[in-house]
């Protein structure tokens, strides 16, 4: 989903009511309201809530002095102004226009990547496959990226639209002092271009995309791609990846439900989930269960399941050259949040307000329209706006939140139009004049787990970057020892571990080294980090019960292999091994050890 808009003044934090509003609380008791309320009636007063002990009331025209005076009852306790609040986010986007100046996105600040600083010379390559980076950006560090088309695709340094220049400009987009600034700003990039206007590649692609990511010697593979169904060939190449010390990210999907995508179902490939700037989870983020098989032979792997999640709502990143739309919004000459509908243009005028403008209004020549969603298109308020000489429309979301729309594939109108917020509604009825612009931007807005992986792929390279010696999945560890618990407490399926958190995980690998102490979450009460990929499939077979042990990754000659903890064996290392348990029920989890070591996988639980 594209988005577009910008914030241009910060609405969090505002105490003082406009003196247009006019609204007051009264506290009273509640035996005694009626009364109080019947004289405010008298007195011109317009209750707008009846509360526990108070009422609210709009009294036009009059201060506070006066309606104090006016209202001299022996029952009333308090009167008090009725003080505006806003809807406030827990992080938000540096204020300003991304085409003038460089703009930092609210996920930078709420991931902590402003609290690390990049190592350039650590040689980190973040691999991108997607629909190709646009030569037409200026805002990439372009001496250090590089690229390879795909069958079909096209040049990758051309866009097989904007979504793969969106998600590099979150990746890496540079410290420059234009646009906007990425997690790893100016990190090394490679990109593959699987994808063009059509949308959709094949498995196969994104197999022989891995190896080309490996010969370009990329540290990270960023996938915002998925989809139905999983094959042995696609998933040896992300298991030979991340063999050899590598780590790849890919998006759990967008459809907000249970299904698993892949390639981020696979083991060896790190699930992504969004959330937005109020650290709340996105409704469409995909949340599958972390168990795999059915009955006695279902297993759990947290490695299947969203492992973390990082801001993907409403993501401020780069476009191809003048292929995003940039809006911005005045009342009163003071500036609003608005979000660009269609028709670039700028305008200013009287404000005029057209109710629902479900019909032609003479009143509306020469000003701009202020109209409330609702009864009709948003392309037919636009067209009776613009058929009644006004320059300009901002319409009114009828719900809480931002209005984005769009006015249709047959839009024949051409003044530029917005949406506002609910939220501002009040204020803009007060006012007398405003002002429109939207123009063409190299700089837009997209939702999607796709914008959360990006995010998680330069928040590793940023962090890798000061820990060379880690592989990665000691990096994906450190992410998830160190994450910012949400939703249920603990780990639950919406946000796997939590929010990433840079620097955290940043001063976990100085406390703790590569190895770490446990394998995510906090203390797991010394268990060894999973730095082993391991998969588990148990059967009965005459009543005896079987676990088959497939495992990557380890680089001792011989392996100890656990069952709840215990030492079972060791055993050569041939990346499998059969425990025969006899007629058993109930669950046990293994593991897999480097010789010796607590170099190890995940604990892995089989169930019969």
């Amino acid at each position: 989903m594209i988005r577009s808009a910008i914030a241009l003044a910060i609405l969090g934090g505002a105490t003082q009511v406009s003196a247009a509003d006019d609204r007051y609380i009264i506290q009273v008791d509640n035996d005694k309201k009626g009364v109080v309320k019947a004289l405010a009636k008298k007195l011109g007063g317009d209750v707008k809530v009846d509360g526990n002990g108070f009422f609210a009331a709009t009294f036009t025209g009059m201060d506070l002095s006066t309606v104090k005076g006016l209202l001299n009852n022996p029952h009333i306790k308090l009167i008090e102004t009725d003080s505006r609040r806003y809807p406030m986010s827990a992080y938000s986007d540096d204020i300003g226009d991304p085409m003038t100046q460089q703009l930092t996105p609210y996920a930078v600040y709420q991931s902590q990547a402003d609290q690390v600083t990049f190592n350039a010379n650590s040689g980190m390559k973040v691999c991108v496959i997607d629909s190709g980076l646009d030569s037409s950006n200026t805002d990439f560090n372009w001496g250090a990226i590089t690229g390879d088309n795909d069958s079909g695709t096209g040049n990758w340094f051309e866009h097989g639209g904007p979504h793969g220049t969106h998600v590099a400009g979150t990746i890496g987009a540079a410290d420059n002092n234009q646009g906007v600034v990425g997690m790893a700003p100016g990190v090394d990039m490679h990109i593959i271009k699987v994808f063009n206007e059509s949308g959709w590649g094949y498995s196969s692609d994104l197999a022989h995309a891995a190896n080309l990511c490996a010969q370009a010697g990329a540290n990270i593979i960023n996938m915002s791609l998925g989809g139905g169904g999983s094959n042995s060939t696609e998933e040896n190449a992300f298991a030979n990846f991340a063999a050899n010390g590598g780590l790849s990210v890919a998006a759990a999907g967008n459809d907000g439900n249970n299904v698993r995508s892949y390639p981020a179902g696979y083991t060896s490939v790190m699930m992504i989930g969004a959330n937005d700037a109020d650290n709340n989870i996105a409704d469409f983020s995909q949340y599958p269960s972390c168990t795999s098989g059915r009955g006695k032979k279902a297993t759990d792997d947290e490695r299947i399941c969203v492992e973390v999640t990082a801001g993907g709502v409403d993501t401020l990143s780069t476009y191809p050259a003048g292929m995003a739309a940039f809006a911005s919004a005045t009342a009163d000459g003071a500036a609003f949040e608005v979000s660009a509908m269609e028709n670039t243009g700028a305008t200013s005028g009287d404000l005029y307000f057209m109710g629902t403008a479900e019909a032609v209004d003479s009143n509306a020549s020469g000003k701009v329209c202020l109209i409330d969603r609702g009864n009709i298109s948003f392309h037919d308020k636009v067209a009776n706006c613009e058929n009644s000489g006004g320059l300009g429309a901002i319409i009114v979301n009828n719900e809480s939140g931002m209005l984005y729309g769009t006015l249709g594939d047959t839009n024949s109108t051409t003044i530029p139009a917005v949406g506002a917020a609910l939220e501002q509604r009040t204020t803009l009825m007060a006012a007398t004049n405003a002002s429109i612009n939207i123009s063409a931007s190299d700089y837009g807005y997209m939702s999607g787990t796709s914008m959360a992986t990006p995010a998680v792929a330069g928040l590793a390279a940023l962090v890798w970057s000061n820990h060379a010696s880690c592989s990665g999945e000691e990096i994906r560890n450190a992410f998830k020892a160190t994450a910012q618990d949400q939703g249920a407490a603990g780990k639950d399926v919406y946000f796997g571990y939590g929010i990433v958190k840079a620097a955290a995980a940043d001063q976990y690998l100085l406390a703790n080294g590569c190895g770490g102490s446990g394998s995510g979450g906090g203390d797991t009460g010394g268990e060894p980090e999973a730095d082993i990929n391991l998969s588990a499939s148990g059967y009965k077979s005459r009543g005896a019960a079987f676990v088959d042990l497939s495992y990557s990754g380890a680089a001792t000659s011989n392996v100890d292999i656990y069952r709840d903890g215990n030492l079972i064996t060791t055993t050569a290392n041939t990346n499998s091994y059969t425990d025969s348990l006899g007629k058993v029920r109930g669950s046990f989890g293994y593991q897999v050890c480097e010789q010796g070591s607590t170099v190890c996988s995940a604990t892995i639980t089989v169930n019969f």
